[in-house]
């Protein structure tokens, strides 16, 4: 932190750097943090910015918020210009601030993109943490993208005992089978986390097939069309939505909705630009029918942890449902193992500057970067 008559010095990190010291395991610590400080009403996100320069081809978004506890507050600049494929440039850029709430002083300047994946495999992994069977060994990810690897890791570390994952595209089966085959080696440059090496990792072209032999299911996809059929799904069955988050996205089918237990990262936004939007305006579910937000499961796990070590497990029965961020009362997430459980997140602000942190102190502590003056 700055002392009087100090000048502010900022550390900037590319991708390359955040990746030499950054796991999937440190940044779903962070994140799950800051969904527990959402819920206690310790946390605040700004209104979105989105601009078009020229519709459809080349607009900007900057997401923002503020993590009180860790003392910092920032931004997320996203940028999107097709053409730059045409000139070997990337089509997206991401960029995050980092500011110390303070002073206001700025405090780091990052790359985004490779945090992004990062704290968005994080997400879906910290829901089925909380909402999937403990024993679950089977897990499928719909999408076969630059999402795969950071959605694999992800979960690999919240379900050590994983024994098999499924890889599919469902418009693509060669994509599948390239994902598969090259994950394993991807991992250590990619993630900065080798998989385990009893983890089978296969392609699957029958979806259906797949759905109706897995505990955990990933989507993480463009699709505007249900990918995934009501009748498919199979009691116990927990699935994160990543891939919903702009207005008309759709992964699942909404009669699955409407008989899961149904939690989001940001309910305003998910019944804006989430997997339950759709649902929702055709009156398969309402905003009433979503339990709470991921944050309000945590405190309600750690009482349960305190109940088993003092031998007076079940003592949180009667917690609340339907209980608002901010209020303290936590909700129940699984009930029985029966249960469908869905985690639709849309990617918050939070995530970001929570993964951000991550990767600031991680930085910090290596000597990484470059620090410059302002």
């Amino acid at each position: 932190m700055l002392r009087g008559g100090e000048n502010a010095a900022i550390r900037v990190l590319s991708g390359a750097d955040i990746a030499s010291v950054l796991t999937p395991q440190q940044v779903i610590e962070r994140v799950q943090e800051a969904y527990l400080w959402k819920a206690q009403g310790r946390t605040a996100t700004f209104p979105l910015v989105f601009h078009e320069f020229t519709p459809g081809v080349a607009d900007m978004d900057i997401k923002s918020g503020h993590l009180a506890p860790a003392g910092l507050f920032g931004l997320k600049l996203v940028s999107f210009f097709a053409p730059n494929a045409a000139s070997g440039l990337p089509v997206l850029y991401g960029t995050i601030l980092l500011a110390d709430d303070a002073t206001g002083a700025p405090l780091a300047l990052m790359e985004g993109t490779h945090l992004t994946g990062l704290r968005t495999g994080a997400a879906a992994a910290i829901g089925a943490l909380h909402l999937a069977r403990p024993e679950s060994e089977r897990f499928l990810i719909v999408g076969a993208g630059h999402q795969c690897v950071f959605q694999v890791g992800a979960m690999a570390c919240a379900f050590p005992q994983l024994k098999q994952v499924m890889i599919c595209d469902p418009l693509d089966f060669g994509n599948a089978v390239k994902r598969a085959a090259t994950l394993a080696q991807e991992a250590p440059g990619a993630i900065g986390m080798e998989l385990p090496g009893h983890l089978e990792i296969l392609a699957v072209r029958d979806l259906e097939e797949a759905v109706r032999t897995s505990d955990i299911i990933t989507t993480a996809t463009p699709a505007r069309e249900p990918l995934i059929d009501d009748g498919w799904v199979q009691p116990g069955t927990h699935f994160s939505c990543v891939g919903s988050d702009m207005p008309g996205k759709q992964e699942l089918d909404p009669r699955i909705l409407a008989r899961s237990r149904v939690f989001v990262d940001d309910l305003p936004q998910c019944l804006e630009v989430g997997e339950i939007e759709l649902a929702v305006k055709a009156g398969f579910i309402s905003a009433e029918d979503i339990i709470g937000e991921i944050g309000m499961i945590m405190p309600r796990c750690a009482e349960e942890k305190l109940a088993q070590e003092s031998g007076t497990c079940g003592s949180a029965e009667g917690s609340a449902e339907g209980a608002t961020p901010g209020d303290g009362a936590p909700v129940q997430g699984r009930t029985s193992p029966e249960d469908i459980t869905v985690f639709d997140s849309t990617g918050i602000a939070l995530q970001d500057l929570a993964a951000a942190r991550a990767a600031f102190d991680a930085a910090e502590a290596a000597g990484l970067g470059v620090v410059a003056a302002l």
